[in-house]
Order: structure tokens, then C-alpha cells, then sequence
């Protein structure tokens, strides 16, 4: 249970992770009211000490930051909000208020990439030709890069190696996408798993 009472002003620290890629998006402060709203809500809010009033993230520009957990410290005085970004965190447009030395590429950063690719096709785009091939070309298309990698984990080119690993990466996240599914279904089937 988080100890309001423990700094005079009854704030507690909030820090918001982003719940996908791990990223910290900021820090604000919230008091008792504030986090009951969150939790009915879904949506983070934080008591506002330049407003002195409670202030939801995003009442003014619609970039919510959704709850997806709430975690406490092990000192009870300090948490950690995990949630989904509906746009960028920052007042500046970043994604985080850290600035763009926080943003790192991933492979949630990738399959936003594929996603837009899919959703906003051009003629240029590999990726959006893929889709427009359809779902055995994209099979059989992570079928070859799967071949290719074991034939290259058997050489000791590493370069060759890695350039597959990223092929196979790439084209199963297309699957993944054309299927219907995204890689944070496969991290609950893996985390499930873990589990047992």
C-alpha cells in the first residue's frame, strides 16, 4: 500500500514506463485522489503542482497514456505505471519527455513500422508489397529466410549470419501482422509458458 503520508505534501513519485518497449515516457507525482482516478479510469493522471489540481495526461491533446499495471517500490513511496502511449508523451512531440536519447529501436519500434507499411501501402515499399502478395507469399517467403539461417549458422560468417537473423525477425513480423497477431500475443504465449 503506497505511504501517502510520507513526504509532507502527500505526493509520491509516478514514474510511466511505456508497458511495450520499457521505455520511461516521464515522471510526475500523484496523491491519493489522483491514483483512485487512474485505477477507475484507465487513464494515467497526476496531481498537478504548477495547476494544484488533478490533471489527466492528455485531456488537452488526446495522447493518453492507458493503464496497462500499476507497480509499488519495495519502500512503498514511489510508482512505476506501465501503459500504452496514444501518441507522443511529450509536450514537444517525443515520445518520451527524456528527449530522443531515451527512444532506442526495437522490435516494437519495428512492427509500428510494418503496421504503418501495411495500413498506408506505396509502391516503393517492400513491406506493403508483401502484404499485397498475400498470406502463403509471406509464408513461404519466412519459410526461405528460416532455410537460409540454418544454412548460415553452419558457415562461421557472422555478418552473413546476423543478416539473416534479421531477415527471419523481419519477415516473421510481417506474418505475425498478416495473420492478425502481434509480437506482444507471442510474449504472452512465452510469458504463460514461463509460468508453468
Amino acid at each position: 500500500m503506497i505511504n501517502f503520508s510520507k513526504y509532507t505534501d502527500g505526493l509520491v513519485p509516478a514514474i510511466i514506463q511505456d508497458y511495450e518497449t520499457l521505455q520511461v515516457l516521464m515522471l510526475g507525482f500523484m496523491n491519493e485522489e489522483a491514483l483512485q482516478k487512474t485505477k477507475e479510469e484507465g487513464k494515467v493522471t497526476f496531481f498537478s503542482r504548477s495547476k494544484n489540481r488533478l490533471w489527466t495526461k492528455g485531456e488537452a491533446s488526446e495522447n493518453y497514456l492507458m493503464v496497462k499495471g500499476i507497480l509499488e517500490d519495495c519502500d512503498n513511496d514511489t510508482l512505476l505505471i506501465k501503459a500504452a502511449p496514444l501518441g507522443p508523451t511529450c509536450h514537444t512531440g517525443d515520445t518520451s519527455c527524456f528527449g530522443k536519447a531515451n527512444d532506442s529501436f526495437n522490435l516494437h519500434e519495428l512492427e509500428k513500422v510494418i503496421t504503418n507499411r501495411k495500413n498506408n501501402p506505396t509502391e516503393k515499399s517492400y513491406t506493403a508489397s508483401l502484404f499485397a502478395k498475400g498470406i502463403n507469399k509471406i509464408a513461404q517467403k519466412v519459410g526461405e529466410e528460416a532455410v537460409e539461417i540454418v544454412i548460415e549458422a553452419k558457415d562461421n560468417n557472422d555478418d552473413l549470419f546476423l543478416g539473416e537473423a534479421a531477415d527471419l525477425m523481419f519477415h516473421y513480423l510481417v506474418l505475425l501482422q498478416a495473420k492478425g497477431f502481434t509480437l506482444q500475443d507471442v510474449i504472452n504465449v512465452l510469458e504463460q509458458r514461463h509460468k508453468k
